[in-house]
This record gives structure tokens, sequence and C-alpha cells, in this order.
């Protein structure tokens, strides 16, 4: 392959470099294992938070069920008194009746609350169920993720290896004055020092060379670069 096509070779490998790089840096740094852990955690946070809804709500349940048992006892006695013939005053007899109504009431009332409360028990138990099985399916995509990242390093890792060995063994067929060019554009050209022209076209800019420089180009000897972003560009590839 000519010293040009060399110079490509060397592009492709270091673009393939920077992927895996960019990938097991991502991987060691933990992003998508540290999103993957957040979002079980929150779950979880969701879960902790409706059981102790409903717990309170238990509480509050059962100190309804013990006012109501005991507003009903009250008011079995009441009425006991107001037929056993033990109180004969009319007056006092009038004021047992309104107090067993007031009992009557309170009972009704607070058996509204626990109706109302057992309804609401139900919505809470269906988003704890939710948050439940959220948290469950997010726990195992976190241990998912665990052994995804521990493999995928070691494949990584691998790859590093074997692109950093083709990148040596190509080094010594590429001039050292164009490889210092090359590499000082790929500093400032996000990664891409070199590209083809393919139809006219920089394959780095994507743009078009106007024909006077493309013409230029094909008869120039040395280090040709591109007219719009000045990286080196390939003919013919």
């Amino acid at each position: 392959m000519d010293p040009a096509g060399r110079l490509l070779e060397l592009q492709e490998i270091d673009l393939e470099l920077d992927r895996v790089n960019a990938r097991l840096t991502e991987l060691r740094t933990g992003q998508e294992l540290a999103s993957a852990r957040s979002e079980a955690d929150a779950s979880e946070a969701e879960l902790g938070e409706h059981r102790l809804r409903l717990a309170a709500m238990d509480r509050d349940g059962a100190r309804l069920e013990h006012e109501i048992d005991s507003l009903g006892q009250r008011s079995s006695a009441e009425q006991r008194r107001l037929y056993d013939g033990s109180i004969a005053n009319a007056k006092e007899l009038g004021s047992l009746q309104h107090e067993i109504d007031n009992l009557a009431r309170r009972i009704s009332d607070r058996e509204d609350e626990l109706l109302a409360m057992l309804e609401q028990h139900e919505q809470v138990e269906a988003l704890a169920a939710g948050a439940e099985s959220r948290t469950t399916e997010l726990r195992e995509r976190v241990t998912e993720v665990e052994s995804r990242s521990e493999e995928q390093s070691g494949r990584l890792g691998s790859e590093l290896a074997e692109r950093l060995a083709a990148r040596e063994a190509l080094l010594p067929e590429v001039d050292g004055e164009v490889l210092e060019l090359y590499e000082d554009l790929r500093r400032q050209k996000k990664g891409v020092g070199a590209a083809a022209i393919v139809d006219g076209v920089c394959q780095g800019c994507h743009e078009q060379l106007s024909a006077m420089e493309f013409d230029r180009l094909k008869r120039s000897d040395g280090v040709k670069r591109c007219e719009h972003c000045r990286r080196i560009v390939v003919l013919g590839a």
C-alpha cells in the first residue's frame, strides 16, 4: 500500500482506538452502572414511602375500628337503659335518646372514614405492588450491567491491545514529518487528521472541493490538504 494509503489506515486505527478508549472510560467511571443504581434506589425509596403510608393507614384503621366498637358498645348499653324501665323521668329519657342518636351519628361518621381509608389503602397497595415490581426489575438490571461491564472491559482491553500493536507496526511506514502534522491535526480536528477525497468531496469536512483545487491536488506532490478544513487528504481512495 502507498504511503498515503498507510496514513488512512492509521487514521482508521486511531478512530477505533478513540472509540475503545471512550467506552473503557465510560465503563471505568461507572456512568451506566451509576445510572442503573440510581434508578433502582429511587424506585426502592418510592416503595418505602408507599409501605410507610400503608403502615400509617393500618394504624389509623385499627384506631377507627376500635373507636367504632367502643361507640357501638356504649350505644347498646344506652339503648338497654332506654327500654329496661330504670328511667321514668321524661326529660332524662329525652336526653338519653339524644345521646343514642349522637352515638349513631358518630358511628356512621367513623364507618364512612374507615370505608374511605380502605379504598385509599387499596390504591396505595396497587402503587406499592407496582413499585416493588419495578424495583425488582431495576435491581436485576444493576446486576446485568455489572456483569456486562466486566465482560466488556475484558473484551475491550484485548481489542485495545490489538489496535495498539497494529498502530505500532504501521508507524514506521509513515513519514515522520507527515506523522507529526497528522497528530497535530488530530488534536485540532476532533480526532480526524487525514481523510479520503471521494467524488471530489473531503470525507473529513464533507465539503466539495472546487474543480480547480481538485485538479491542483491531483497534480501536486507531497502532502495534500483540504482547502476547507486543512486536513491531510488522500485522493483516489
